[in-house]
């Protein structure tokens, strides 16, 4: 029979495992800790004794399997950080919906009060690096520079967008829905020919190609710190005929200067770091011409809170999620105009799916570049970061801005919304 204690169902271990020791009362303690902290969600857990234990009434999603006891302990120190540890190590594995699994304990952690003693210690514990210029560049390698034919494994095959694509109708392909997300942008800043745009944190160039073929914009002068991405973006740049168009340049968005019609940056302002917002300001204020047109794309929160520890110290060192609230602090201090807010959150969520679709399509190939624990590590990644926007701790805000005098902005939004697709 199974036996119950407050949220838990503990069953005896299966026939053939009971020599592997049973737990003891400080573990199952330890146990019913970790799940309160993770708010009980519908899991079953299998530990290395054999003993399998429910966690609340609802039927289980998903099995977490914990193969030793120290990955317990971890767990129950530094949840979010640690879980993703061992799982890319192999301590702990999750059987059934990964993403589901991760949505029900995100939701937990979510709800851990803010000003309790464990979420202090937790945030303290997870602090982020910080995004001085050298801090910045040291970051943006860890993530962007792991090689462009990483990367070209599972992102679009037609312009290699890392970022949240856009699906206006049912059924798109990445590639389609990447090409929509771009035309949507270039829609939103009304780019029109002879235009120069700015670009801040370009990846691998695939908006200012975009720009150049199909808007007959005069210029479009890109700032990325990814050695490997300039390197990619300048290659198919001249591949392409369009170098007399398109610099890109190898410099951080603080060191821009000229002049520009548009300035738009897609995600990259989580790698900027509030206390730089100002000096992000300062920039456009410098840059911008007095009717140009900007727009800033990046992930962002409802209410302030550190990006998941695991992916901050993991994946995207120096990340930072912002509340609009605190992203104002870039407009505010030149008073700019905020002409439009869009959240693009399902969107976000749809295309990390694609993603982890032809990533999952790959990983013999990613096994034989890295090893293992890559492979788990970018699973866990990709998987995590689309329950994140499916739960809303994570959105996706596309904010539109010009100067504050400017009276030939748009008086509706129809020009957003063509009555049939722009052809690329």
């Amino acid at each position: 029979m199974d036996r119950e204690e407050g949220h838990l169902q503990f069953q005896p271990a299966a026939a053939g495992t009971v020599g592997r020791g049973a737990i003891t009362a400080i573990e199952r303690s330890m146990l019913s800790k970790l799940l309160e902290v993770c708010g009980y969600p519908p899991i079953r857990i299998a530990l290395w004794t054999g003993q399998e234990i429910a966690s609340g009434d609802q039927p289980p999603i998903a099995r977490l399997v914990i193969h030793d006891r120290g990955a317990l302990l971890r767990m129950l120190v530094n949840p979010e950080l640690f879980t993703g540890d061992d799982y890319s190590a192999g301590r702990i594995d999750v059987e059934g919906d990964l993403v589901g699994f991760l949505d029900s304990v995100y939701l937990g952690l979510d709800a851990l009060p803010d000003k309790s003693a464990k979420a202090r210690f937790l945030r303290w514990l997870n602090r982020p690096r910080p995004n001085t210029l050298a801090g910045s560049k040291a970051n943006i390698q860890h993530h962007y520079d792991l090689g462009n034919d990483f990367y070209q494994l599972w992102l679009d095959t037609a312009r290699m967008q890392y970022t949240c694509a856009y699906y206006p109708r049912p059924g798109m392909s990445i590639e389609e829905a990447q090409i929509a997300k771009l035309d949507h942008v270039a829609r939103k800043l009304q780019i029109k020919p002879g235009d120069v745009v700015y670009e801040a944190g370009c990846g691998w160039g695939g908006l200012a190609r975009h720009l150049a073929q199909n808007y007959g914009v005069a210029k479009v002068r890109a700032y990325n710190i990814s050695q490997e991405q300039v390197k990619f973006a300048r290659e198919r740049t001249q591949a392409e005929g369009l170098s007399d168009r398109i610099e890109y340049v190898l410099d951080d968005y603080r060191n821009m200067d000229g002049k520009c019609d548009a300035f738009v940056s897609i995600g990259m302002l989580e790698h900027v770091g509030v206390d730089n917002y100002p000096a992000l300001g300062d920039v456009i204020e410098r840059v911008l011409k007095p009717g140009g047109r900007g727009l800033i794309h990046s992930i962002g929160r409802n209410r302030a809170a550190p990006m998941n520890a695991w992916i901050e110290k993991r994946i995207f060192p120096g990340a930072y999620p912002a509340t609009l609230a605190e992203m104002m602090a870039i407009f505010e201090g030149h008073e700019f105009s905020v002409l439009d807010v869009e959240n693009l959150r399902l969107h976000y969520a749809a295309t990390l799916q694609a993603w982890l679709d032809r990533y999952e399509q790959h990983t013999d190939e990613i096994r034989r570049m890295y090893d293992e624990r890559f492979v788990r590590m970018w699973r866990l990644y990709l998987a995590g970061s689309k329950a994140s926007f499916l739960m809303g701790s994570l959105q996706l805000f596309q904010i539109v801005f010009a100067r504050p005098r400017d009276n030939t902005v748009p008086m509706s939004r129809e020009h957003l919304y063509p009555a049939s697709p722009k052809p690329s």
